[in-house]
């Protein structure tokens, strides 16, 4: 019974995510060669992006992938730890229940409206996968509380306490929302899902106030479906998994080596490429970590590189790739920020190119000081592995072709990438030989986006509230009144982000910040363009942060090493890294140069 749910939410799924690839793929032809377009195409991609989003956050908790807080990480093993999750899974499926219950609302309110997404087909039809994919969330919670039936038993008050608020919502009618903030903040620490830290915190405070579930629900929906952008998140997710399967590193590594392997460190050098690289294609430093970290520790240790700066090197590189084209935090930072998503791609060149030659230079230095071997260059063997790789290094050039060049607009081009590597993968390499492979690939990428979609719903109602309590306003005055330097505003904006990024996983620090530093940076006149790139690259350095560092944790369980001694690794690439923030945050140029020189300075 399970693995036929299991397969039937695969399946749609994918079936969605064919949809947003296969309308904006139409719509280019029909343009090109008709000079028509899909009735109604927009609005259907944008819906189907909401289902791709919250099914795959309901895949996301039935695989256990619900991005939370680094926190849980460090309770202590054993009952309690066992207790902790078991009060985390009973908030978060009480505030997923809340969720589920607006949902059914929503759809009910829609369908007595009897408004059409287009082609005379209902909104309320899109609606149901709102309350479906909240409702399978809190049951997953619940069924991963505990390992025992009673355990799971005791859990479902959750579900339960999460019903009688939504049903009766005068319950907090103008209580005090401190008590009830402090349980769901209390959850997210013992590792709720961010979405219900997020989620949570908005229903208590319009609840608070007298509104019912029902408004955030509402503002889930505007945002999932009122974004053109949005479907280019699950899109270059999907191209990235698709290309992290089978043996595309192992042909890109390849080619760096065939490269960069005969100058000093071009061991080091390749595999910081790889890694930048591979986080590019995926959206994340973790994937890169899990996926090529086991192929390029045992390539440096075996040209002579001594291992705490192996596993340190590939721990920091692993986020490097974030600040170049196509990058998922890009993307989202474009959508939320409302910047236009070409000039974070231009901007972000330079950067990323900074960080990652500060890492390779470095890599060098390891190098000569390990006497480590310098193979000759060998100008066949170079062209062989480019001959080799042609496929994988061809899918940024076409996209960004197909982007900068004007003949697709962002989801467009998201869409060229994703079906560009499934043909790449399925029928050139077959490096994923069955559908059914593909089907779990997919699978695998819409957990991720669902996993990031479902807090940007959520986040929403957050935001709303602090807008209407005037909350940027606040912190714009306050800001001005104690810091009249732009200079200096940087420099706290810089310590600032680096403690989110230790805390938070960079898709929710985007989601929960960006609206509200925005205004404050508009005030210092800080471009629009270089505020994203000097908050990605924050970001990225984040991950790095002890003690709670996400790269930091999944590379201890890669690598089998205390994190306590990947911390250790870790620091002078650390503080490498950190030197190229503060390139980029006071040389505006770095991110600048290449939109002015292009004539596209925003």
């Amino acid at each position: 019974m399970r693995q036929t749910l299991v397969r039937f939410e695969n399946s749609v799924a994918t079936v969605a995510m064919m949809g947003i690839i296969i309308l904006p793929l139409a719509e280019i032809v029909l343009r090109k060669w008709f000079a028509t377009g899909i009735p109604g195409a927009a609005p259907f991609a944008q819906h189907l992006t909401m289902w791709v989003g919250l099914l795959g956050a309901a895949i996301a908790a039935r695989d256990g992938k619900l991005l939370s807080l680094a926190t849980g990480e460090f309770l202590p093993k054993g009952s309690f730890a066992d207790g902790g999750k078991f009060v985390a899974a009973i908030v978060g499926s009480a505030v997923a229940t809340i969720f589920a219950m607006g949902g059914i609302s929503l759809v009910t309110i829609d369908r007595l409206d009897g408004a059409e997404i287009a082609l005379g087909v209902p909104v309320w039809v899109a609606d149901l996968v709102l309350p479906i994919a909240f409702a399978l969330i809190a049951g997953r919670l619940v069924w991963r509380a505990s390992a025992s039936t009673l355990g799971k038993v005791v859990a479902a008050i959750g579900p339960m306490a999460g019903y009688w608020l939504a049903t009766h919502p005068e319950l907090l009618d103008g209580q005090p929302a401190w008590p009830w903030l402090a349980v769901v903040f209390g959850a997210a620490i013992l590792g709720a899902p961010i979405f219900v830290l997020l989620g949570g915190s908005a229903v208590v405070l319009f609840l608070v106030q007298g509104s019912k579930p029902t408004v955030l629900l509402i503002t889930a929906y505007q945002e999932l479906t009122g974004s053109a952008g949005l479907a280019t998140i699950p899109l270059f997710t999907l191209a990235g998994y698709f290309l992290a399967e089978g043996k595309s590193s192992q042909r890109l590594l390849r080619v760096f080596r065939g490269l960069f392997g005969w100058l000093p460190g071009g061991t080091a050098v390749a595999s910081a490429g790889l890694c930048a690289f591979f986080t590019l294609l995926t959206g994340g430093s973790g994937v890169t970590i899990l996926a090529v970290g086991g192929l390029l520790l045992p390539a440096l240790l075996k040209d002579g590189y001594r291992e705490r700066f192996s596993i340190g090197l590939l721990t920091s590189s692993g986020s490097l790739g974030l600040l170049f084209p196509m990058s998922l935090p890009l993307i989202l930072y474009a959508i939320i920020a409302n910047v236009a998503m070409e000039d974070l791609f231009i901007g972000g060149l330079l950067p990323g190119m900074l960080m990652l030659g500060l890492l390779a230079a470095y890599g060098v230095r390891e190098a000569l000081k390990a006497n480590a071997p310098r193979p000759p260059f060998v100008g066949r063997e170079a062209l062989g592995a480019l001959w080799n790789a042609k496929w994988e290094i061809g899918l940024p050039v076409v996209v960004m072709t197909a982007l900068l060049g004007g003949y697709a607009t962002p989801v467009e081009s998201a869409a060229v990438a994703a079906l560009y590597a499934f043909i790449m993968q399925r029928f050139i390499h077959r490096d994923i030989p069955t559908n059914r492979e593909v089907l779990k690939v997919t699978a695998d990428s819409v957990g991720l986006v669902g996993s990031v979609l479902v807090i940007l719903a959520v986040a929403v109602g957050l935001t709303n509230y602090m807008v209407n309590a005037q909350v940027p306003g606040a912190l714009i005055d306050w800001t001005t009144a104690h810091v009249e330097s732009p200079l200096m505003f940087l420099l706290a904006l810089n310590v600032f982000l680096l403690f989110v990024g230790s805390v938070m996983d960079i898709f929710s620090a985007i989601v929960i910040v960006v609206p509200l530093i925005t205004g404050v940076a508009e005030v210092y006149q800080i471009n629009p363009v270089h505020l994203g790139i000097i908050f990605v690259a924050n970001l990225e350095l984040g991950y790095l942060t002890p003690p709670l560092g996400l790269n930091l944790l999944l590379s201890s369980v890669r690598f089998e090493k205390p994190v306590l001694e990947v911390t250790r690794a870790s620091l002078p690439m650390l503080a490498i890294l950190a030197f190229g923030v503060l390139l980029i945050t006071y040389f505006p140029w770095l991110t600048l140069g290449l939109l002015e020189w292009l004539g596209r300075m925003p």
